[in-house]
């Protein structure tokens, strides 16, 4: 199953994503630092859960991504030479492309999910389903969102991310 989704064109500039990790659960969570606007679409949880058990979850207002959170990791393959696309252009994607029912605050799709990163695990790209021709929109500094050519959400780029936090020496 697709999720559909629509490019929409921003105005004013794009907002910032933080990342932060949780040491004890290896959750990656990034959420928008200003309103990422309002759309015509869910306004709730998008649950991507991948064939393997991995689960990633985006907020999303008004069918806007607001956050995003990796919560069971699929396997991660590195890619030294992994960097996010360029010449990509701002803008907005409305996740899904319809407005929710009032009592409907999540969608659950069930899809593959694969996730590759770079040598020093600041890039990574979560593929939705298997490879395909897609568009790259900037939603946020630091998050890139790809539409595929039939309107469904095809992946995503998390770039900027920190680097895990190291343990705390013994004492």
């Amino acid at each position: 199953m697709g999720l559909g989704a629509r490019v929409v064109a921003r105005e004013g500039r794009v907002p910032r994503i933080s990342y932060r990790w949780d040491r004890e659960t290896d959750i990656l969570t990034g959420a928008v630092n200003r309103d990422a606007g309002e759309g015509a679409g869910l306004t709730g949880s998008v649950e991507l859960e991948g064939n393997d058990g991995s689960f990633i979850l985006l907020d999303v207002r008004g069918g806007v991504i607001c956050g995003v959170e990796v919560v069971v990791w699929p396997d991660v393959r590195t890619v030294a030479s992994l960097e996010p696309p360029r010449g990509v252009k701002d803008g907005q994607v409305v996740l899904p492309t319809r407005r929710s029912q009032p009592s409907v605050a999540a969608v659950e799709v069930d899809t593959a999910l694969t996730i590759e990163t770079n040598a020093t695990e600041s890039v990574f790209h979560v593929r939705v389903g298997p490879g395909r021709r897609a568009e790259v929109i900037r939603v946020a500094d630091g998050l890139l969102v790809e539409v595929d050519e039939q309107n469904d959400l095809a992946g995503l780029w998390l770039t900027e991310v920190p680097p895990f936090p190291a343990d705390e020496p013994p004492r």
